[in-house]
């Protein structure tokens, strides 16, 4: 997945932090390898799981701000899903709220789901949307 942004290494460093994803090793060697010259070394970040399970992350820098609303998003899964009784659930979302927010991440509204509160919808830095459920 390639994120677009205007400042790749910030919105990188806020993703690394909110999903544990790591700079891979040996990046900077491969931008050196590849002749990548310096100057261009911030246009552009990678990210990948330490685990090397789940899907990396490319971020590219682009010109044109964001205008619209996002039409693919991550979801953020803190809570444990809605077979998780509420009481649970909640507590957790609202704390990986909290954490994402000391990160530079912005609330952007809470919806509910039959009559209560069932998952945030929040920001990165750059304005992309995502939610924590």
């Amino acid at each position: 997945m390639t994120i677009d942004c205007a400042e790749p290494r910030v919105v990188a460093r806020f993703w690394a932090e909110a999903l544990g994803y790591v700079e891979p090793p040996g990046w900077a060697e491969w931008l050196r390898e590849h002749d990548v010259p310096d100057e261009e070394w911030d246009d552009g970040a990678y990210l990948s799981d330490p685990d090397g399970v789940l899907p990396k992350l490319s971020f590219l820098k682009v010109p044109e701000s964001k205008v619209v609303k996002n039409r693919v998003h991550l979801d953020i899964q803190a809570g444990g899903g809605r077979d998780t009784p509420w009481e649970v659930r909640w507590p957790r979302v609202r704390a990986e709220v909290e954490r994402l927010t000391a990160l530079g991440a912005t609330v952007l509204y809470e919806d509910e789901w039959e009559g209560r509160p069932d998952h945030v919808t929040m920001a990165d830095p750059e304005g992309n949307e995502f939610c924590v459920l």
